[in-house]
């Protein structure tokens, strides 16, 4: 390796996926192991977070081993380590902050905090190096939120869900319907076979702001299913799907192209877990052709959580002097700062 490359070995450990990656110069992916805990949270509905810690605890030390391993790199190689700090579960964060901080310290290599958030955005960069003014739309099951960004290394808020995230409204919705965690997959593949037949309300989308709200959506959607069953009417699963996800991609879509007439961007991203929705991809794609703006997507396989994203994201903010000491505490409400004069 050349003495001039960047080498991050980076973690991500900020919900329920133990992630180890290992970045060359914040566009290479030497490796990106993700031991996933799916199949220990399918039966509670949802991620429990003590369940989550534990299973970090126990997997984060093979994935380190196995990084470096299928990397064939020594901790003598790296130039630093990263870190998810938040925002996530404060259980999980500490496991990920324990064993970087650990890394860093014996091996004396500098700490790089990342917001989870701006590593989402910058999976991006591994199918290209962003291009400045950006928005990006980042959909996850625990964000939705409008962060606009003038110029390298800066991230400001311009609107953001009041209430619960996109994603995790596909679940909670899904569960109504009998599909198992995560059930925006299974969501999305139904609503491309259904017809929007429910009306389902679109809150807050002619509203003079960028917020969102799926809290009314939701109840809209279950109280819908609950009356069916009252009354013994069988619903189709399919319109009932496509019903709810044109909402949501109906308020996505006209909330981010508002924004982008507020502020002109030379790209808009779309990232986060939710960003693999193929409904919301293809409303995006149509609007952002009409404007001939270009449309930068996570490849989908980095757009759950990951440490390849951190990495790349880390390699940015060490050049823009990132660096935290063994201080370094998790923060499970980390956001980033608001854009000056948006109401919020």
């Amino acid at each position: 390796m050349d003495k001039k490359d960047s080498l991050i070995l980076s973690f991500e450990t900020s919900c329920d996926e133990t992630s180890v990656a290992i970045i060359k110069n914040g566009t290479e992916i030497l490796t990106n192991i993700v031991a996933t805990q799916i199949k220990s949270h399918q039966r509670f509905g949802g991620v429990v977070p003590e369940v989550a810690s534990r299973h970090h605890i126990e997997q984060i030390t093979i994935c380190i081993n196995d990084a470096l391993k299928d990397a064939g790199v020594t901790y003598d190689d790296l130039t630093g380590v990263a870190i998810t700090y938040g925002p996530g579960l404060v259980g999980s964060l500490l496991v990920g902050i324990t064993a970087a901080k650990t890394v860093a310290w014996a091996h004396n290599l500098p700490l790089i905090p990342v917001n989870h958030i701006a590593g989402h955005i910058y999976a991006t960069n591994f199918e290209h190096p962003i291009e400045f003014p950006a928005l990006a739309l980042v959909v996850s099951g625990g964000h939705t939120e409008l962060v606009w960004m003038p110029e390298e290394g800066e991230f400001k808020i311009i609107g953001e869900t009041r209430d619960d995230a996109a994603g995790e409204t596909f679940d909670k919705i899904g569960r109504v319907m009998g599909i198992n965690y995560p059930a925006g997959p299974k969501v999305d593949e139904l609503a491309h076979s259904g017809k929007d037949t429910f009306n389902f309300p679109r809150a807050m989308a002619k509203e003079d702001n960028f917020d969102f709200s799926f809290s009314g959506l939701k109840s809209a959607f279950i109280n819908t299913v609950h009356h069916a069953d009252q009354i013994n009417e069988e619903l189709n699963q399919a319109d009932l799907a496509t019903s709810f996800q044109n909402a949501v991609v109906d308020v996505l879509a006209s909330k981010a192209m508002r924004a982008l007439d507020k502020y002109p961007a030379k790209e808009f991203i779309l990232a986060g877990g939710v960003a693999a929705n193929r409904g919301i991809r293809e409303r995006l794609t149509m609007e952002l052709e009409k404007r001939k703006v270009p449309f930068v997507k996570a490849p989908l396989k980095l757009c759950g959580d990951n440490a390849a994203m951190i990495g790349a994201a880390a390699e940015m903010l060490q050049r823009h002097g990132a660096k935290a000491d063994m201080s370094l505490n998790a923060d499970p409400g980390l956001e980033f700062e608001w854009q000056a004069n948006e109401e919020h």
